[in-house]
This record gives C-alpha cells, sequence and structure tokens, in this order.
C-alpha cells in the first residue's frame, strides 16, 4: 500500500494541512503529529521516532513544510528505496544557525500558552530547534533518488535562498516559487498548493480517490517564528 504522509512545520500542527489535503484527492493520507509521540525535544529523537513509526510502510510519498520538509528530505536519504517521490515546501537542508536563534529569542517572548494547541512546553520548542542546529545534509543529497518538487513563496526571505540551492543540488528537482506568498504556504495559498502538488502526483502518475485523515484535533495554532 502506498501511504501520503504530509508533514507540518515546527509552529504549526497538522490541522495546518487540511485546506490542502482538502483539495487533493488522493488515498491513504496521514498528518502525524511531529510533537505528540516524541518522548524528548530534539531533532535526533523525531527522526528516530519518524523511522520507526513508518518503517513497515512498503512506499511512501512525503510532503513537509519547513521542519517537515527537512524531516522528509533527511527520511528520503536514509531510505530512497521506500521513498517515491518528495515535496519540500520552504525547505533547507543546512540550517542557517543565526536564524534558529532569533526565532527562539521570539519563542520566549511568546506565552506557555500560545504552544499549548501544539501539545508541547515552550522550553521543548526551543530545544527542538536549539538541535536543529546541527543539521547539514549537503554531502548527502546525492542519495535522493525518487521525484522531487521544491515549493517556496516568493515572499519568504528565510528559506528562497536555500530552496533555489537545493534545486541546483538534486538533478531531478523541480521548483516553483509562489506568487504572493511568504514561509506558510499550506495557510496562506492552499488552493495553489494542492495544486501544484496534485499536478507533480498526476505526473507520476498516481490514481487519484478521495480519502484523508487529518490526526490532530483543530485548534488555532500559535504566533509562527521566522523559520519555523
Amino acid at each position: 500500500m502506498e501511504q501520503y504522509i504530509f508533514l507540518h512545520g515546527l509552529g504549526q500542527t497538522p490541522a495546518d494541512w487540511e485546506k490542502v489535503i482538502c483539495n487533493l484527492p488522493v488515498e491513504n493520507v496521514l498528518c502525524p503529529n511531529l510533537f505528540e509521540a516524541c518522548g524528548r525535544a530534539s531533532y535526533e529523537m523525531l527522526l528516530k521516532q519518524f523511522e520507526e513509526q513508518f518503517a513497515s510502510y512498503e512506499v511512501l510519498h512525503l510532503c513537509g513544510i519547513s521542519l517537515g520538509a527537512v524531516l522528509a528530505l533527511h527520511y528520503a536519504i536514509k531510505h530512497p528505496g521506500q521513498v517515491k517521490s518528495l515535496v519540500l515546501i520552504a525547505p533547507q537542508y543546512k540550517m542557517p544557525k543565526a536564524l534558529l536563534s532569533i526565532q527562539n529569542v521570539i519563542f520566549w517572548c511568546m506565552p506557555n500558552a500560545a504552544f499549548q494547541s501544539m501539545g508541547v512546553k515552550k522550553k521543548d520548542m526551543i530545544a527542538m530547534s536549539n538541535s536543529m542546529k546541527k543539521i547539514n545534509l549537503q554531502q548527502e543529497l546525492q542519495y535522493v533518488s525518487c521525484p522531487v518538487i521544491i515549493l517556496c513563496g516568493k515572499k519568504d526571505k528565510a528559506n528562497i535562498k536555500a530552496a533555489l540551492s537545493l534545486h541546483t543540488k538534486i538533478k531531478q528537482a523541480r521548483i516553483f516559487l509562489v506568487e504572493n506568498a511568504g514561509h506558510e504556504l499550506n495557510v496562506e495559498q492552499p488552493e495553489k498548493t494542492a495544486e501544484l502538488i496534485m499536478s507533480f502526483y498526476k505526473a507520476l502518475a498516481i490514481k487519484p480517490k478521495i480519502c484523508y485523515i487529518i490526526n490532530t484535533k483543530k485548534e488555532q495554532p500559535p504566533t509562527r517564528g521566522l523559520a519555523n
């Protein structure tokens, strides 16, 4: 069975994918909460948890935004035979340490209640962000063997340079820059995001069927950071 996984960003919840998925007629869709089952707030533990959760699936189609895009890319590098397509939105492959430090300052200034909708504590969110500073996948991009589409908002100044650079480093990747959009394409331009993703899936000869699962409560997410 082919499974479609949609991964949210740091500062988002799975519910942020709902408007995109409502416009995407694909079957077997999961939107896991990346923080719900992660015992320790670190990227290393998140990756390990994700690998354990989806190791038994024969075929995965991964779509992620920001943190979710990094996780999807990293998983595809480690499991090239399992991942059959990648949709990377506002991706990074070598984390900008200065930007993450600025984001952590913003997180510190936010009230604890702002993180409740994600089911995560402020200190754990900051710890997760700090652990991401170590990420550098540049030397491993050669192992990405599946079809790839990269999406980025033209107003996403924090990530557009990395998106363009990543496009040049993965030979089979295609890239689309979305007008009038910033960092959170799945929230700001859900219909356009769905249109681009579906066009990509159709090119892979994927037969559409309507069936989606949102694996979360519908709650209002908190204010976002700069590079979630």
